[in-house]
């Protein structure tokens, strides 16, 4: 159905959303500014306590400062009360005393077929219960009573039970006066492949009767009562009503449940969802017979900020888990989390609950992780990494995963805290907050210099070196997100000074410790980072950006140079041959390039060549010369 803009503009205009939102919240008539159309709950989306539900009537919008859930009127009751939006139309235009625009006549016609078949479905309800209390029901009777499920649960959950015979829902609703085709139409019966009469889809099984938001009956799931039957479990197939990727089993409860506090707990099934919700975990819902797909994470957003997914600990579970990963992380951000509670190996919520009792599965949902934990263990998960490959294989996956991450923030958020587990995994090592370590560097005890080196120039820390090492730090805490934009280059910084070193593993990942601060405390006090503007007052992060690729341009030449000096100390036989000469020369030029970007080549480059080939020189006590023939 077709509704014009000027008809939903005129609807808006006389129902303000503060009435349509009122009476599912509470407001804070404290924060509240009720002449200005300015009002503030509680959000009803996700538990809380605090008043960041905001909605303004002169705008015509909500927003939620909590999850993000924004919108009008319409928006509202489809979001709230699971309406399609023509229904939503029929609220408000009810609301506010206008008649219904003419109905398109395909639209009327495909609403009124929905409208037969919900109550076939009320129907197919009402005598699969009956069915449960006959002596064909007794089996399936005392099933649900070793679950230990009461008559008030099932009542509470609607079972019912479907006998094993032909036709025996089929001739029940026809004799209600129900035609064939919408028997068939609403999935409670097939027609066979021979054009006979159709017969019944579920026999011999138990029913668990499945509600859309809005409380109507849209499907059934069924529970074989043989223990050979093909299927364990069978639910309807798709109709008009009925879309298993867009809906959720217990929905309409668990939002209600969630709205007063209760944590959103995504189970395996039909009756791991019963025994949650009779053990008081009442935000309980399950997928219906499939994996997790993208329309219901995205109807579980809107109920949760963060829905708790529980799992089985076997194998299949973790793949299950595994398998949601990619599917999430895509979607994730503010307000769109997962976190992931993982049930002991062979249990089950029921298992669990009868087993331990109610807090047993309270403590499993307090221990719940977050998404970023499973993701670390999938990709670690038995791989070794005693190469630089494979280390930088892992880090290659890793940032793979991470970059599907739209959100800037949280991809910031992700890579600080899957940079604490590499820390982690590597060791406390110089370095090991690196994959892979930096070019010319070794790992172990071979990376130790030796006395007679460490005693010379080479061995010793330069001077300048430190003081643009200090630069570069003080600008980094003084601009927060800039450490981010640079981070494999802050990670090649690796200072030598343990203080230094904790003060960036600190703007890295995002932490604060004991060390950072006293060392960022001395940086402070350096009368050179001390005199710098832009540290005094920052200022335009832009140009400190600039200032800082150029500072650590200086630090990276400097050490090159210094790295081609030790490996001269390697090489060198008391001769200095034009190879030689030619590496240093280079090295030269690199560092005056960093030191000196205004310039290409100078005679200053010419003098800084000569230098440090004549500290190489008198260093090892020769002459340049050129290689003998």
């Amino acid at each position: 159905m077709s509704i014009s803009p000027a008809f939903l503009d005129e609807l808006r205009n006389r129902v303000p959303v503060s009435r349509i939102v009122g009476r599912k919240v509470t407001w804070d008539l404290r924060r509240s500014n009720q002449a200005k159309g300015d009002w503030w709950a509680p959000c009803p989306f996700h538990g809380e306590k605090t008043a960041s539900f905001h909605v303004d009537d002169r705008k015509g919008f909500y927003y939620c400062f909590g999850c993000h859930a924004k919108g009008d009127a319409l928006t509202f009751l489809r979001e709230s009360d699971g309406l399609d939006f023509i229904e939503a139309v029929k609220v408000i235009a009810s609301e506010a005393g206008l008649p219904m625009p003419e109905r398109d006549p395909a639209e009327a016609k495909r609403a009124d077929r929905r409208s037969v078949l919900a109550d076939a479905m009320e129907a197919a309800t009402r005598h699969y219960r009956m069915q449960l209390g006959t002596s064909q029901g007794a089996g399936a009777r005392d099933y649900l009573t070793r679950r230990g499920l009461e008559q008030a649960g099932i009542d509470r959950f609607e079972l019912g039970f479907a006998p094993d015979m032909r036709q025996g829902l089929f001739h029940a609703l026809r004799e209600k006066g129900m035609a064939d085709d919408v028997i068939v139409d609403a999935g409670l019966a097939a027609r066979p492949d021979n054009g006979g009469a159709p017969y019944d889809r579920f026999r011999g099984r138990i029913i668990f009767p499945i509600r859309d938001a809005r409380g109507r009956v849209i499907a059934f799931g069924g529970r074989a009562m043989d223990p050979n039957a093909r299927a364990k479990y069978l639910n309807s197939p798709e109709t008009a009503l009925f879309d298993k990727g867009r809906n959720l089993y217990n929905i309409a409860a668990a939002r209600s449940a969630v709205g007063k506090g209760a944590p959103l707990i995504v189970a395996e099934g039909y009756m791991d969802v019963i025994a949650l919700v009779l053990a008081g975990f009442e935000g309980a819902v399950a997928p219906l017979g499939t994996a997790i797909t993208e329309d219901q994470l995205r109807l579980m957003w809107r109920i949760s900020p963060e829905p708790v997914i529980m799992l089985d600990g076997d194998a299949a579970g973790q793949r299950a888990a595994r398998r949601l990963i990619d599917l999430a992380l895509p979607m994730t951000g503010p307000g769109q989390a997962l976190r992931f509670a993982v049930l002991p190996a062979g249990t089950d919520p029921d298992d669990l609950i009868r087993a331990h009792g109610a807090g047993a599965m309270q403590k499993v949902l307090e221990e719940a992780r977050p998404l970023v934990d499973l993701l670390w263990e999938r990709e670690v998960e038995g791989r070794d990494f005693d190469s630089p490959e494979r280390r930088a294989a892992l880090d290659a996956s890793l940032r793979k995963a991470v970059g599907l991450i739209p959100d800037e923030a949280t991809r910031n958020h992700y890579t600080a805290a899957l940079r604490e587990r590499r820390f982690a995994l590597f060791g406390g090592r110089r370095g090991a907050g690196r994959l892979t370590p930096r070019p010319g560097e070794r790992r172990g005890a071979e990376m130790a210099p030796r006395a007679q080196t460490r005693a010379t120039p080479l061995g010793q820390q330069d001077a300048g070196d430190m003081t643009l090492e200090a630069m570069a730090l003080a600008i980094c805490a003084s601009y927060p997100g800039l450490a981010a934009r640079v981070e494999s280059r802050l990670e090649l910084l690796d200072p030598a000074d343990p203080g230094r070193a904790a003060l960036c593993h600190d703007l890295l990942c995002g932490g604060e410790s004991g060390a950072g601060r006293a060392a960022l405390a001395r940086i402070m006090e350096d009368s050179y980072v001390r005199a710098a503007p832009m540290i005094r007052q920052p200022g335009d992060p832009a140009k400190a950006a600039v200032v800082l690729s150029n500072i650590l341009d200086k630090i990276e030449a400097r050490r090159a140079a210094l790295s081609e000096l030790a490996r001269a100390e390697a090489e060198i036989q008391g001769l200095v041959d034009e190879g030689l000469t030619w590496r240093m020369s280079e090295s030269a030029r690199a560092r005056h390039r960093a030191e000196h970007p205004e310039l290409e080549d100078s005679a200053d480059l010419d003098e800084d060549r000569d230098a440090l080939t004549a500290r190489l020189a008198a260093y090892f006590d020769t002459k340049p010369s050129r290689k003998r023939r």
